[in-house]
């Protein structure tokens, strides 16, 4: 859609795509679904740069930073979901550098799974996320994008 900003006319995305890029996301993202991560992040990868791509002359820089958060998000849900077993959570929170008390403590934590995301924020960040093979969003907009 169209609109003005200091006299000139700009584009941005509208609603019902943001809508249905939301929606595509949740599927990609899916805890309960059966598919392996490495299917899982070449299909988020094909379809970011694609959406990115079709997109790539619109102002959306704004909406990008916050779907990436939630994306993000939603990533560290199903790694953690993954983990179904203490023994298994307690071990990869080593593997990633946290002490053995903070490990136990998360490992034996009853919260669900959207909680437990939040609390990996700072664990389980965005850096390891990118080494994993799931691209930003806005990082790949701000390659792509010519405004």
């Amino acid at each position: 859609s169209f609109y003005r900003y200091k006299g000139k006319c700009r584009f941005r995305v509208h609603p019902k795509s943001v809508i249905k890029r939301k929606d595509r996301l949740r599927v990609l993202t899916d805890r309960n679904n059966g598919m392996s991560n490495a299917v899982r992040e070449d299909k988020y990868q094909q379809y970011v740069r694609g959406w990115v791509e079709y997109f790539k002359l619109a102002d959306m820089k704004g909406l990008l930073k916050s779907t990436d958060e939630w994306a993000r998000r939603r990533i560290r849900a199903v790694y953690w979901k993954q983990w179904k077993k203490i023994k298994t959570r307690y071990r990869m929170l080593k593997a990633l550098g946290i002490e053995h008390w903070k490990a136990k403590e998360l490992a034996c934590s009853r919260k669900g799974y959207w909680r437990m995301a939040q609390v990996l924020n700072q664990i389980f960040s965005n850096k390891i996320i990118a080494k994993l093979g799931y691209i930003s969003l806005l990082g790949y907009y701000l390659t792509v994008c010519e405004n």
